[in-house]
């Protein structure tokens, strides 16, 4: 155990893939008996964290939408909302710093202020990995985006001042990574200062929920594509609908969706549906999203079979590897046709194999540890280097 409580400021981008597991590791943080502080926008971040949550606010801005996939997503991303928003949040996170003095700056891999920041007062920091675009790294076969990526990077840390001497990647703490998958789905172990700790599960806000509108007489089919905007999903969901529908006599389908509206064949359709609670409750037989790391690492830790529809980012990536592993099936996002997620979607309804398959993968996310790894792994670096400053 650390000599004393240790503070921990945390910053993470407003996205709710980012937001969930830094939420659970926060929580577990503070239950070790030590501070946790975050860096963001009140309107997003306060509802999360209640009213007696530690928050150095942000503001508030818009960003770029991103575009639809492989390269040009990547640029994006980078381009759109991490640039932006590092420098939007910059002053930010430097005033957390010099005013909270914390002993160590969690940064997400999205949010490079947090390092640039650390770095110039001198603070310990440690990476947060949510995601497994920039340690699994999906297009590093690509040189020139590589080289671009690293011109942007670099950009960065000219802009907030620091020495060029001095450059570190900002992605990636020399004293420690914590990743939320395993090595099976980050193409093998890692060596220090990377820990993979499995899927962070808990703080999440209660969502309401029509519990008595499942059918138990059917299986039931949840349907997540993450916080996409309606103009990029809305024609998969119409393909989805469709599928649903030719399932409906042993079938039905759970979706979350920005709008709601009409779920097909006597579903339930929601904004905000309780997932974790839904598999933690067995009233999900299958799974059927976009490949995001939270949702893909939650179905397998409950033995959930997938349907896989990538759209960019690590997502074609990490779908390659869960049905790699027999864990589910890659359908093509923008070209599956209502017969082929039908069709997929009874695969991995029918064939016992899948499930199996899940169940393994979710035995190795969770010989990671979750929460309580993640918390040691902190304490150890933290309370470990400070004591060797003084």
């Amino acid at each position: 155990m650390p000599s004393r409580p240790l503070r921990c400021l945390l910053t993470v981008p407003p996205l709710t893939g980012h937001l969930h597991p830094a939420l659970a590791l926060a929580g577990g943080w503070e239950a070790a008996g030590h501070e946790a502080a975050w860096v963001g926008n009140e309107p997003v971040f306060r509802p999360l964290l209640g009213p007696g949550g530690r928050l150095f606010p942000t503001g508030s801005r818009l960003f770029r939408e991103q575009a639809g996939g492989g390269e040009a997503a990547v640029r994006s991303l980078w381009e759109g909302f991490v640039v932006p928003y590092s420098r939007f949040t910059l002053k930010a996170v430097e005033r957390a710093v010099a005013e909270w003095r914390p002993d160590v700056v969690l940064v997400d891999q999205h949010s490079p202020a947090g390092a640039l920041a650390a770095h110039r007062a001198g603070v310990l920091w440690a990476t947060f990995a949510p995601s497994a675009m920039e340690i699994g790294r999906p297009l590093r076969g690509e040189r020139e985006l590589e080289r671009w990526l690293d011109g942007v990077l670099r950009g960065l840390w000219a802009s907030a001042r620091l020495p060029e001497q001095e450059y570190l990647d900002p992605r990636f703490s020399p004293g420690l990574v914590l990743s939320t998958a395993s090595p099976a789905l980050l193409g093998g172990e890692l060596p220090p200062p990377y820990a993979t700790v499995g899927p962070l599960l808990g703080g999440r806000t209660p969502a309401e929920f029509p519990w008595e509108r499942l059918d138990g007489s059917r299986r039931r089919v949840l349907v997540t594509m993450g916080t996409l905007s309606a103009e990029v999903a809305d024609g998969f969901h119409q393909r989805v609908a469709r599928a649903l529908e030719e399932l409906a006599p042993d079938v039905q389908p759970v979706l979350a969706r920005a709008g709601g509206g009409p779920a097909p064949a006597g579903g339930i359709a929601l904004d905000r549906v309780p997932v974790l609670e839904l598999l933690a409750r067995g009233a999900v037989d299958a799974v059927l999203c976009h490949g995001g790391m939270n949702t893909v690492c939650e179905a397998l830790v409950h033995g959930v079979p997938l349907v896989l529809a990538p759209i960019r980012h690590d997502q074609p990536y990490v779908a390659e590897r869960v049905a790699a592993a027999g864990a589910g099936v890659r359908v093509d996002f923008a070209g599956a046709t209502s017969g082929q997620l039908r069709d997929a979607l009874r695969t991995v309804l029918d064939r016992p194999s899948h499930r199996a398959a899940a169940l393994m993968m979710g035995r190795q996310l969770l010989h990671g540890g979750g929460v309580e790894a993640a918390v040691g792994h902190l304490e150890r670096f933290t309370d470990g280097r400070n004591r060797s400053l003084r």
